[in-house]
């Protein structure tokens, strides 16, 4: 099955803001590749980039999660809400 990654989006946002998280869905930014969402809560940032399942990272996401990685900041990459499990 085919889900768009628009709809797997909408899913782990609402699953997070259930959750008590601020989520702010990243559209335009400074920089290419910057993962789609950043999520707050209690203090705690979090990056997400939201693929399709089986769907990689293409290789600039890649480098700007290790960006992230490197200055200390989680990233993750995810596939839908229920990856969201250890966030809530």
């Amino acid at each position: 099955m085919n889900v768009l990654e628009s709809k797997i989006q909408r899913d782990i946002i609402k699953s997070l803001e259930v959750a008590g998280w601020l989520v702010i869905k990243l559209i335009q930014t400074n920089k290419n590749g910057i993962p789609d969402l950043v999520c707050h809560k209690d203090g705690r940032t979090v990056y997400i980039e939201v693929k399709r399942p089986g769907k990689k990272p293409t290789k600039l996401q890649l480098y700007r999660l290790q960006q992230l990685w490197n200055a200390g900041i989680e990233a993750f990459v995810m596939s839908g809400a229920e990856d969201t499990i250890n966030l809530r």
